[in-house]
């Protein structure tokens, strides 16, 4: 059901390059874009407000060690595309911008659409989109290879929704907290980072 979804989305994805191309939907103002980020951005907010006890129960009981969770999947994203920058043609501050996405496709790419231009734009939604169907696939291998936190860390943003079902069913409901205490911080933490590199 989980790849189900992402397949999905990766087809819609390819039937709108398609139908653009091919002429059949006609271009949409640039400005469309930014309404939707403002409509997403909203929404993220609804979804944070509307289970507060998500964010505040983890911190209680675990205290701030629990951050380093999140912050050890951000450093170790940012510090991957430094080094892959190196054999980049994209400058750094866009590989950097790209990475920050970690994994959420659809906020990402439209931020970078508005700040970096379409083409910047459309890699971070074909990385991002990437990085949520390899860790879709690779949930188990991670687990069972790399620690129990790898399959959480892999899944950057999308821990909180898309693979925390996979996430439980292969660690077990004690690491849900963990995975969605993460998924909240990533997700805040990328249209910050993204905005403060094109500051």
């Amino acid at each position: 059901m989980i790849m189900k979804n992402s397949l999905i989305i990766l087809l819609c994805f390819a039937a709108g390059v398609l139908c653009s191309y091919w002429g059949i939907i006609p271009e949409c103002d640039d400005s469309l874009s930014l309404y939707i980020l403002y409509v997403m951005m909203f929404l993220v907010g609804i979804g944070l407000g509307s289970d507060l006890t998500a964010l505040s129960a983890p911190i209680k009981k675990y205290k701030f060690q629990i951050l380093l969770i999140p912050l050890s999947t951000i450093v170790g994203t940012i510090a991957a595309c430094c080094l892959f920058s190196l054999f980049c043609p994209i400058p750094l501050r866009e590989t950097i911008a790209i990475g920050c996405g970690f994994g959420y496709y659809s906020l990402s790419a439209i931020l970078l659409n508005e700040l970096a231009g379409a083409d910047i734009g459309t890699i971070a939604l074909i990385c991002n989109l990437s990085r949520e169907l390899l860790t879709l696939l690779t949930i188990p291998l991670l687990a069972r290879y790399c620690g129990k936190l790898a399959p959480i860390t892999a899944a950057g943003a999308t821990s909180i929704d898309t693979t925390l079902p996979l996430i439980s069913a292969t660690l077990g409901e004690k690491y849900v907290i963990f995975a969605i205490f993460h998924g909240i911080i990533v997700d805040i933490s990328v249209p910050v980072l993204i905005w403060l590199l094109y500051l």
